[in-house]
């Protein structure tokens, strides 16, 4: 016997994790993200689904982060009434997650339909509203840790510990006398509230997530961890200014919680006031204060007198008036949330600190700093990089090279293919490459379907869209921003005012002459 599987989202690129099983008349999808990073992959979220939502009979979901769950409520908005499997904690996660995700939704598409600039142009529709994401979060259906369950007949699954964030996990299946195994996303050595993952061995085929398939952490522990923290603070405390730090809502917010207050009551640091301006991370860090985490104090360190929720943007805009502060704002990768007026206040301060705790994603404002911007975009202003910039590679909740290559190891022997998803194509063919000489190894595009048998390596029975699998590689809009952060300056360098027109004219014609050739080739078609 034999199933297929399609993968919707997540093939070279490391957001819009989404794939179908087929087994018969069967139709289940193993989570339904929302694509993250530059505006042309965002874009994949408004095109039609890859699949008919009325064919699809369950969802199961491995996490709550929003590259997995965040285009449940359009699957709901679309007609889908069917469950959506999950553990309990992931539940708790999404009920705010994905409530938050429809506020921006909404929030994004009022502004761009008043920026002047966009006048003329079609007003935009939110991809989903709160009721949509209310719809989306009623559909859950809980299940626990190592317990099977059958989401559609003649399919069971069981939930695996993956060790990544709260209630995340692998998902093992077995379907049609084939058993696969999703990873999910896993996590790494040094993890202050999660166990280490976990998984069965001896299954036919595996797809497993790549995020850091290509990059190796330093050997630490946590104590190590948090004397680099230490001597961070410590070090932006010394310049004086404010110490901004980009946060995801779930797991790395609480983490750094976790360490500062360990910091404060060891006597290691000086307690000073640490802001937590994200109205998500305030209520996520409430599902993991009534979640009784180890080494947590039963979710009473949470509570620390140091720790400062804000809430109202009010709140959040009185910050930009302090020196000297500690302020843990989202968004983590600083494509939205109010971290992006942190930085715009700043950025441009020698005295200020900005540390990156997480992954960035190519494309994302995070990436862009992290990688040695002297200058970026930011809602419009352009703003000059003169903070210090610093980063902290073992917070991050993903497991690295080293990580991951242990895990497939102990999921052998893999009967089957070894799939690599969620990650970029360096990432995915690295870890590939290391994986070479034992066994079938595949890096799926998307769009991709293949023909999963017992024992045997996958057969690709459909290919991928190459227009769709090009919006993942480097965006148009990025490479235009940064070619107009740097145009003023590049042409006040050309001394000759005659030059410097004869410059702009000679790019006009570049652009002129691009323009006709589309219009022909489009009147051809």
């Amino acid at each position: 016997m034999s199933l297929d599987i399609e993968f919707h989202g997540a093939a070279r690129t490391v957001t819009g994790s989404c794939t179908e099983i087929i087994v018969g008349d069967a139709h289940v999808l193993v989570d339904c993200g929302l694509f993250q990073g530059p505006r042309t992959l965002e874009h994949l979220n408004h095109e039609p689904f890859g699949f008919d939502v009325r064919s699809i009979d369950a969802v199961i979901l491995t996490h709550a982060h929003i590259d997995h769950s965040g285009l449940l409520p359009r699957l709901a908005a679309e007609g889908y009434a069917g469950p959506i499997w999950m553990t309990t904690p992931t539940r708790d996660l999404i009920a705010y997650l994905l409530a938050d995700a429809a506020r921006i939704q909404v929030s994004d598409a009022r502004h761009h339909n008043m920026r002047r600039d966009r006048a003329d142009a079609v007003d935009h529709s939110p991809l989903y509203t709160p009721v949509d994401a209310e719809q989306a979060v009623a559909l859950a259906r809980l299940a626990d840790l190592d317990q099977w369950f059958e989401p559609v007949r003649g399919l069971r699954a069981r939930f695996w510990d993956a060790g990544h964030i709260l209630g995340a996990a692998s998902v093992e299946i077995e379907a049609g006398g084939v058993s696969l195994l999703f990873s999910g996303d896993l996590g790494g050595r040094v993890a202050s509230l999660e166990h280490a993952p976990q998984g069965p061995s001896g299954i036919d085929h595996v797809i497993c997530e790549s995020t850091y398939g290509d990059r190796l952490r330093p050997v630490t522990d946590i104590a190590e961890r948090r004397r680099a923290l230490k001597a961070e603070i410590e070090g932006a405390m010394r310049a004086g200014g404010n110490l901004i730090i980009p946060v995801f809502a779930v797991e790395r917010t609480q983490e750094l919680l976790v360490d500062i207050a360990a910091l404060y009551d060891s006597g290691a640091l000086a307690a000073r006031p640490v802001f937590i301006d994200s109205p998500l991370a305030t209520r996520v860090t409430k599902v993991f204060a009534n979640s009784h985490i180890d080494g947590t104090d039963d979710g009473d360190i949470f509570s620390h007198a140091a720790f400062h929720f804000t809430e109202s943007s009010n709140e959040s805009i009185r910050l930009n008036a302090l020196s000297g502060a500690i302020i843990l704002a989202g968004s983590g990768m600083c494509e939205g949330g109010r971290v992006r007026h942190h930085l715009v206040h700043n950025l441009a301060r020698p005295d200020s600190t900005i540390l990156f705790v997480g992954f960035q994603a190519h494309g994302s404002l995070g990436r862009t700093i992290v990688d040695g911007a002297q200058r970026v975009r930011i809602s419009g202003e352009n703003i000059t990089v003169r903070a210090q910039i610093r980063k902290i590679d073992s917070y991050s909740a993903h497991a690295d090279r080293e990580d991951l290559l242990a895990w497939i190891e102990s999921r052998r022997p893999i009967r089957g293919t070894l799939f690599l998803n969620h990650g970029e194509a360096n990432a995915i063919a690295s870890l590939a490459q290391a994986c070479a000489g034992h066994g079938d190894v595949r890096c799926p595009a998307l769009g991709e379907r293949y023909r999963l048998s017992a024992g045997e390596p996958a057969r690709r029975t459909r290919t991928g869209d190459p227009d769709v699998q090009a919006a993942v590689e480097r965006d148009w809009q990025n490479d235009y921003a940064q070619f107009t952060l740097h145009l003023k300056s590049d042409l006040e360098a050309i001394a000759d005012p005659a030059e410097r027109r004869r410059a702009l004219d000679e790019m006009r014609q570049v652009l002129t002459r691009r323009r006709s050739t589309a219009r022909r080739r489009s009147a051809r078609e």
